[in-house]
């Protein structure tokens, strides 16, 4: 009985079907490369320090002394603190030159009256607009957090529900929702309020990434799959990801930077009406005259006329029992479940590594919309070399390599704060083996588990790799302590990935498993399935 790849080889592997299905989702999915680190701009902390209201009367020698230094500094001040201004008050009136008495005595009392804000990077951020500062400085980080909370609800849900209904009704679907909550954080009129929308643009914008990456590797042929989940769905994610930093410089305030955003993913849009639902997924329902339909419009496409199934195929497939596999099916035996929990660990590793050097931009020297552009553009040469190794190379050594490389730089990252062209290259290194690891893992799993758990067994992983995402932002925070101590301890954790994805089975050179008894076992788990 011939698999799915041997009836649809007369395609070929790159005809003007596959070129427009590979242009449609690619293009799509640059929006996705908008939104996840976007909070690096709309999050991001000015400088600020206590307001001080004007009735005091104070002049600008005393305005300039109600702040006082933090301890250790000569020209750092307090952002949370203040001089009581009863006392200055009285004091002024007494001494008009501040520079007669020494003031640093005085005692120090909260910013009571708020605080003022830093304009010359931004107009507005959600930090500077709800205070998120000082004793609220926790909110930020859980803002970044119930995002990728949502990542996780949509990365393992949409999975399910696409591997039932369909892959391409659940893409148009969370489409809409992206571009609906996109819309509608806008209008956030308070901290609350814009973390539960951001919650649901995370479960939006995950879902239709994830989607569109099965649906082009099961409509695609084995050569231009590789490429398209790497060059092309990367690639173009990582163009996202640059015109973010363009598209930040020129809009310094957080609604209007959203808005726009949003409106770039609505133009997007019409795109994914016209990607075709997957014959794969069709015939794995059963659903045998909609798969050659599709086909035999690519066949068209392509100039060529269709071969389809054998009589005894075309039986076969209709006999066969129409039903969903459970996610349950993931745990069921040994071999699946050590697979599901080995791509799971090696998910999540990878998902803090990507995450927390993106999001550790506005902590790097220099300016934060370089830093931004250079951290999207070095994902593209990461994206070649993972196309590259998934070509060339075994699935376990290549991975493994690229991991040790990408933990290993970060563990050096412990040097002299002046060198900081130095410092930013081994970033760079860092992010782009992170950035190739994330690349190649899609591949890997996708190549693991069989069409019809294919989306659940890919969706189960990237929930691990969202609980890598929620923890992200309080890895980054362990700045506060030591300043690489972040990359030192996302070096270390990738180096440990690079560990256990040896133990996974080798998927290189071997067709795409249609069913659960084509599933490769685990070196150790040679039962049956």
């Amino acid at each position: 009985m011939r698999d799915y790849d041997e009836i649809t080889a007369f395609l070929g592997e790159w005809g003007p079907a596959q070129k427009r299905i590979f242009l449609l989702l690619t293009v799509s999915v640059i929006p996705s490369g908008l939104v996840p680190v976007s909070i690096i701009f709309v999050g991001d902390t000015p400088e600020h320090r206590c307001s001080i209201p004007g009735n005091l009367n104070l002049s600008q020698a005393w305005m300039n002394r109600t702040i006082p230094l933090v301890p250790g500094t000569q020209v750092q001040y307090s952002q949370c603190s203040r001089y009581r201004l009863d006392v200055i008050r009285n004091l002024s009136e007494v001494f008009p030159d501040p520079d007669l008495l020494n003031v640093s005595g005085i005692e120090e009392e909260p910013c009571l009256d708020g605080w003022d804000y830093s304009h010359d990077q931004y107009t507005s951020t959600i930090v500077s607009e709800w205070d998120l500062v000082c004793d609220d400085t926790w909110k930020e980080p859980l803002t970044t957090s119930l995002y990728f909370f949502g990542v996780l609800i949509g990365s393992g849900g949409s999975g399910v529900i696409s591997d039932r209904f369909g892959r391409k009704i659940v893409l148009v679907g969370t489409m809409a929702v992206q571009i609906l909550f996109n819309l509608l954080i806008t209008l956030s009129p308070s901290w609350e309020i814009f973390c539960l929308i951001h919650f649901f643009r995370g479960i939006g914008e995950i879902s239709n990434y994830m989607i569109t990456f099965v649906l082009g590797s099961e409509l695609l042929q084995k050569s231009s799959r590789v490429t398209f989940s790497t060059l092309g769905i990367g690639c173009f994610y990582a163009v996202g990801y640059m015109m973010l930093s363009f598209v930040a410089y020129f809009i310094r305030g957080w609604r209007m930077l959203i808005l726009t955003l949003s409106l770039i993913s609505l133009m997007s849009s019409p795109l994914r009406w016209f990607i075709p639902e997957s014959p794969r997924w069709l015939l794995s329902k059963g659903r045998v005259k909609e798969a050659e339909s599709i086909i035999q419009f690519m066949a068209k496409k392509n100039g060529i006329t269709p071969l389809l199934f054998t009589d005894e195929e075309l039986e076969h497939v209709q006999n066969k029992q129409v039903k969903s596999v459970p996610v349950t099916q993931l745990i069921t035996s040994p071999n699946i479940l050590a697979i599901t929990v080995i791509t799971a660990l090696i998910w999540m590793i990878v998902a803090i590594g990507y995450y927390g050097l993106s999001l550790n931009v506005p902590n790097l020297h220099g300016n934060n919309y370089l830093n931004c552009f250079l951290f999207g553009a070095i994902e593209i040469p990461g994206y070649i070399a993972a196309w590259l190794l998934l070509r060339k190379c075994p699935r376990r050594l290549s991975h493994a390599g690229i991991l040790a490389l990408s933990g290993g730089v970060l563990l050096f990252m412990n040097i002299p704060t002046n060198h900081s062209i130095v410092s930013t290259v081994l970033v760079l290194i860092g992010k782009l083996g992170a950035t190739c690891a994330f690349a190649m893992i899609f591949v890997y799993t996708s190549e693991l588990y069989p069409t019809p758990l294919r989306n659940t067994g890919v969706g189960v992983s990237s929930m691990a790799s969202r609980i890598g995402g929620i923890i992200a932002p309080y890895i980054v925070l362990l700045g506060i302590y030591q300043e690489n101590l972040p990359l030192i301890v996302m070096g270390v954790l990738m180096v440990f990935s690079a560990i256990v994805v040896v133990f996974l089975p080798e998927t290189f050179n071997i067709p795409l498993p249609d069913t659960i008894d084509q599933m490769q076992n685990m070196k150790w788990c040679r039962g049956s399935h």
